[in-house]
């Protein structure tokens, strides 16, 4: 596990401004906001609208699985039940732990339960959060003629850029390099305990991970998928916007799913509380939508966005102590 997650010095920093961040954005988001009023939006909104909207996130859930997994070459790609289960648990450690440590848990709960090596999976989750910010990205532009005023557009714009730029340099260098990059096994066959041969089953599995950058049909099919899974999302939180009687149409949901999106880049305590509250209030501020009607809604997407993946993960690890525990019984 110490592997995947790095340095216990550069974690422990990671956390800290985390916790920071999420301080600061928490502050920024109830700052001026009469919690009366807060109360009052939570009170008179349609609850009916979460059972669309939680349908509508329990289907871009399954896409993006499977987009996870069409992520994998297809010689190793492992089926969509485990890929499924431990994108859920994933999700459940990033809102229980800090520093994101879901993203180690799903690797290592991906090896034991289909055989995946945790290079391969490192491979194929750096590429997914690269798609998942192009995807938001090219969302944005697209929906562009039909939003309001966007402070942050020129910010998104150098962001898109910027990975496009580095998506395009890690396709060169793979094509170009690939073989050169046996001199890396080598370099790692140099630290303590990791023989060669680790090594460059390592490198070998790192690079069949990012296959979807170098093959095109894979990195078109994989960036459709991305893109028709953040969709699915943004009517989920439009869903959930009818409720709170905003009047808002369904890009209104699309930009505060982008903006949830693009907020989960800063560095966040667990559930990312503060930050999503105060991206959200970002979003619907270009709409003119009240501070604290807002918030409310922020509170309950929040919480929609929270307890299920909370009670899905802990189902998914339960069934997992049960059997090791009617073992250790009948021994």
């Amino acid at each position: 596990m110490r592997d995947v997650l790095g340095r216990p010095a550069s974690r422990s920093a990671l956390v800290v401004a985390g916790l920071a961040v999420s301080a600061l954005l928490a502050y920024l988001a109830v700052r001026g906001v009469r919690f009366h009023e807060v109360w009052s939006g939570l009170r008179r909104s349609n609850y009916w609208w979460l059972v669309p909207a939680f349908g509508a996130l329990a289907v871009a859930n399954v896409l993006r699985a499977y987009r996870w997994q069409f992520l994998f070459a297809h010689e190793t790609r492992p089926p969509l039940r485990p890929v499924f289960a431990a994108m859920l648990v994933g999700q459940f450690f990033n809102n229980v732990l800090p520093a994101r440590a879901g993203e180690a848990a799903r690797i290592v709960y991906l090896k034991q339960q289909a055989g995946t090596s945790r290079a391969e999976a490192v491979g194929t989750i750096v590429l997914e959060r690269a798609y998942d910010i192009l995807s938001v990205l090219l969302m944005l532009f697209v929906l562009l003629p039909w939003l309001p005023h966007v402070t942050w557009l020129r910010a998104a714009a150098i962001l898109a850029i910027g990975l496009s730029v580095a998506m395009l340099v890690l396709f060169v260098v793979l094509e170009r390099f690939r073989r050169r990059l046996a001199g890396l096994a080598r370099v790692l066959s140099r630290l303590p305990f990791v023989p060669l041969e680790r090594a460059e089953t390592a490198v070998g599995n790192l690079v069949h991970g990012l296959a979807a950058v170098r093959r095109p049909r894979l990195a078109a099919a994989a960036l459709v998928w991305t893109t028709a899974s953040w969709v699915v999302l943004g009517f989920s939180d439009w869903f959930l916007l009818r409720g709170f009687r905003f009047g808002l149409s369904p890009v209104a949901g699309m930009l505060v799913t982008i903006a949830i999106a693009l907020g989960m880049i800063l560095p966040s305590s667990p559930a990312a509380v503060g930050v999503f509250e105060a991206v959200v209030l970002v979003a619907l501020n270009a709409y003119h939508v009240p501070k604290a009607q807002g918030l409310s809604y922020a509170i309950v997407l929040h919480a929609l966005n929270l307890f299920p993946y909370l009670a899905a993960g802990a189902l998914i690890l339960g069934a997992r102590v049960r059997p090791g525990r009617r073992r250790a019984v009948l021994g």
